[in-house]
């Protein structure tokens, strides 16, 4: 893994913890649910933006350097097992 996409990732895994804490305090303070689901909405989206992230990074190295050394096959039986686990 790239260090820049690294440290991004592990920032953005910071901010989720933080924000599932928060979520987790609303739940036992008995918070309207409207408002927890906000808040878990606002969750997905930044799992959403690690993921694409992680991904960006993994498109512009591993897969790059897969395809250069000969692993076509592999390569895209990776990102269709990516992509049929993202369509479940």
């Amino acid at each position: 893994m790239l260090s820049e996409v690294k440290q991004e990732a592990l920032k953005r895994l910071n901010y989720i913890e933080g924000h599932l804490a928060g979520v987790r305090r609303m739940i036992d303070e008995e918070a309207y649910c409207v408002d927890v689901l906000k808040q878990t909405f606002a969750v997905r989206r930044a799992i959403e933006k690690l993921e694409a992230r992680v991904l960006e990074g993994h498109l512009r190295t591993h897969v790059v350097e897969g395809i250069h050394n000969g692993q076509h096959e592999q390569v895209l039986q990776e990102l269709m097992e990516l992509y049929n686990l993202a369509e479940k």
